[in-house]
């Protein structure tokens, strides 16, 4: 019996030291941004959802059930397109498209958002096919880079390679059935497109293209933006607008607002929005969907506010040695995010993916905590309030 208890000792003073790992206080994971959340100018009809991106939080309104789209569909086609052929930046023309048969004999259809003037043959940078498919909406365009973008005769791949992003990026109420958005079984959420739009003005080359008004493209004149909030007042850069009789007016949008001495980004959408009386490929909705956006805008942009989340040197957390004992984690400066009245933040605490030591001095950085969601959430480092010393013998010993 005594050798056993020899034996044990010495397992236990001599077993590997757990992994000391980060833990946040359950009361501490989440900031609610001060104030009543702001009294946004909702239309009577239709739905919509806004963002400030980085908080995490999506604010909605009306049922979010899924419409067709229109050609708001092409942010999807644009996001593709980037994904399989990145551009750096707006500088960054791309490799060279060359023209079809079809393109050109779409380019004659009516009623139809279209390009006009192609000739087969004629090659166009990736940059310039993108001004052609968001700037004045060419459905001849987006079919013509599906066609490009998967080596194919058809739409069908790549409206497949659509619908696999759409579930990556968590747009569980959309599906696309093909790349313009006419096609009315092309249907989503204004929930979904903000999603979208987080994820696509990530792209520089992206935000470029869809904050122009206009462009010169090469042996065909200027193309003019359908969006006539890009020439407001209200820091609008984007994004698409969508529009035909079935569709009614839709806009997915994104402006900007400095806040605390940065540019802020919030994306949005209104869906779903129709005229009174007859509307023949929804000109008037259209007009009614920008106008109600510009209202929508304006409340949220003039509510977006800077708050301190955490301040320098506040306890966020703390490091668990696995033996009973936890070091006190503090901030090292402090926390401000931007978010609407009454957005609930989600605070981060993690570890930088590197370990913490079992042994290090007061001060020292182990990990960041974030208040939102990326990508422009804000995030400061976190330290050791005191010194964290090895494990004693004892607590080797006693903790089993």
């Amino acid at each position: 019996m005594v050798l056993f208890g020899a034996v044990l000792l010495l397992v236990q003073a001599f077993r590997p030291l757990p992994a000391p790992v980060i833990g946040q206080d359950e009361a501490k994971a989440s900031f609610t941004v001060p104030g009543a959340g702001p009294a946004v100018p909702w239309p009577d009809g239709g739905q919509g959802a806004v963002t400030v991106v980085g908080s995490g939080q999506v604010q909605t309104f009306g049922e979010q059930t899924p419409v067709p789209t229109g050609s708001v569909a092409k942010v999807m086609t644009a996001y593709v397109l980037l994904q399989d052929h990145p551009l750096k930046d707006r500088k960054d023309k791309g490799p060279q498209i060359r023209v079809d048969g079809q393109a050109v004999k779409d380019g004659y259809l009516k009623d139809e958002s279209r390009i006009e003037g192609l000739r087969e043959g004629q090659e166009y940078s990736e940059n310039d096919m993108l001004k052609m498919l968001m700037i004045p909406s060419g459905n001849n365009i987006a079919r013509l880079i599906a066609r490009w973008d998967t080596q194919s005769d058809s739409v069908t791949a790549f409206v497949g390679k659509m619908n696999a992003a759409a579930k990556a990026l968590g747009m569980t109420h959309t599906r696309y059935t093909d790349p313009s958005g006419l096609d009315e079984g092309t249907v989503s959420t204004a929930a979904d497109q903000v999603k979208l739009a987080e994820a696509a003005m990530e792209s520089a080359a992206f935000r470029s293209v869809v904050a122009l008004p206009s462009a010169d493209i090469p042996g065909l004149g200027t193309i003019y933006n359908n969006n006539s909030l890009l020439m407001s007042k209200l820091g609008v850069r984007g994004i698409k607008t969508g529009s035909s009789t079935p569709v009614g007016g839709a806009l997915s949008w994104a402006a900007y607002r400095t806040v605390g001495g940065k540019d802020r980004l919030l994306v949005g959408a209104l869906m779903d929005q129709h005229a009174d009386g007859p509307d023949l490929n929804g000109a008037d909705s259209l007009r009614l969907a920008l106008d109600n956006s510009g209202k929508v805008i304006k409340a949220v942009r003039d509510a977006v506010t800077s708050v301190t989340v955490v301040r320098k040197g506040q306890q966020v957390g703390y490091v668990d040695d696995g033996l009973g004992h936890r070091s006190p984690l503090v901030a090292t400066e402090s926390l401000e995010a931007v978010g609407l009245p009454g957005t609930r933040l989600a605070l981060t605490l993690s570890d930088n993916g590197k370990t913490p030591l079992h042994e290090a001095a007061a001060g020292t950085m182990v990990g960041r905590l974030t208040a939102g969601a990326r990508p422009e959430a804000q995030s400061v480092p976190v330290a050791l309030h005191h010194d964290l010393a090895e494990p004693s013998l004892i607590s080797r010993l006693t903790h089993l």
